[in-house]
């Protein structure tokens, strides 16, 4: 009868503690949520409407580009002739203060929207994206893109962005995942520090595909793995890419892995994390963002960041270190590859292809 009485005490007290961490965790949430809900409040109080008009159409294959910005202008003349290109309905430029004349530029154009809020970054990132898409993108696509990445993808030519989401709602998907692949030149970066970023794209056109791994896309150590929880992934070969050149050059373990292109409907949650949307069905292919992160001068745009302390992971420590100790720092080595195009990436396994949108693609020729 002892051990009985003894073995209820313990099932008393166990079930006393569970309850009592159930409380404590629900009260963490409760705090998370109010400190949240502070932040965004703060957020949207700071943001400044400086251009642009929602559109008003109701076309659901509209894709609006969400871009942030901050002394941009090196880069927008092409940035937004690649977007155009592709068919891109709209900009929305979310401007953490540029000086440069980024805002002029923009809001001379007539399909963009400028927004402004002089936050830390840090601290407004995952804010502003999110507002932005929710604000202009819905009931369309909101496509982020930073101002040194070009979106790609097979087919990208032909049937452009609408064509691209057109397939995606046919098949119930209302998100596309996309790789994130360094571009660099076969050359010194100090040499080519000042070249203009039209130069840039024809000239960064290497990449290496060594010093990437992968972990499978609900992985449930992946430091997003919250995010990602309620997500679904048609095919199983769609994985979580880290590392690359800049880990074999800087030792950044980066996450070249991100959520670019998701549908705004009221129930995903578009710009959730730099890299995450939730809520959202994946498709059963993946898209290709070019990085152009060491073209404008990256040496000085590390130590403005390092000055400014506007981003907490220390990346741009590591970088600047390398930079210093190697002068004439080149990421090309013989290992490099030459770019010839989403489909070879297919090939060589960086990419994801998919049967069912190649025979999509067959039926818009």
């Amino acid at each position: 009868m002892l051990y009985d009485v003894r073995q209820q005490i313990g099932t008393g007290q166990a079930g006393f503690m569970a309850g009592d961490a159930q409380k404590k965790s629900l009260w963490r949430r409760a705090v998370g949520r109010f400190a949240h809900a502070r932040r965004r409040a703060k957020f949207l109080r700071s943001v400044n409407h400086l251009h642009g008009s929602p559109l008003t159409d109701a076309d659901p294959d509209r894709v609006i580009v969400v871009a942030l910005v901050r002394d941009g202008i090196y880069y927008m003349d092409e940035f937004l002739r690649h977007y155009r290109a592709l068919g891109a309905a709209q900009f929305v430029f979310c401007d953490n203060g540029s000086t440069d004349g980024t805002l002029e530029r923009a809001m001379a154009e007539p399909d963009t929207v400028v927004l402004q809020s002089s936050l830390r970054w840090g601290e407004i990132e995952n804010l502003f994206r999110r507002h932005a898409a929710e604000t202009y993108a819905r009931g369309g696509w909101c496509l982020f893109a930073d101002m040194d990445e070009i979106f790609d993808f097979e087919g990208a030519a032909r049937i452009g962005l609408p064509g691209l989401v057109r397939y995606l709602g046919a098949q119930g998907y209302s998100a596309l995942i996309a790789q994130m692949l360094e571009m660099f030149p076969d050359a010194p970066l100090a040499d080519v520090a000042k070249m203009p970023y039209a130069e840039v794209l024809d000239t960064f056109c290497h990449y290496d595909l060594r010093a990437i791994r992968a972990r499978g896309y609900h992985d449930p150590t992946l430091d997003f793995a919250w995010f990602l929880r309620d997500n679904t992934v048609a095919d199983q070969a769609v994985q979580v890419l880290f590392g690359g050149v800049r880990k074999r050059v800087f030792d950044e373990d980066c996450c070249l892995t991100k959520h670019p292109l998701v549908r705004v409907d009221g129930q995903t949650v578009p710009g959730l994390h730099p890299h995450c949307a939730a809520n959202v069905a994946c498709a059963d292919m993946t898209a290709l963002i070019r990085h152009y992160k060491f073209a404008n001068d990256p040496a000085a745009r590390d130590r403005d960041t390092l000055a400014r302390g506007a981003i907490a992971h220390g990346e741009d420590r590591k970088r600047l270190k390398r930079f210093d100790d190697v002068p004439g720092l080149s990421l090309w080595s013989e290992g490099a590859q030459r770019y010839d195009g989403p489909k070879a990436l297919c090939d060589q396994g960086f990419l994801v292809r998919s049967a069912a949108y190649e025979r999509y693609l067959e039926g818009q020729a």
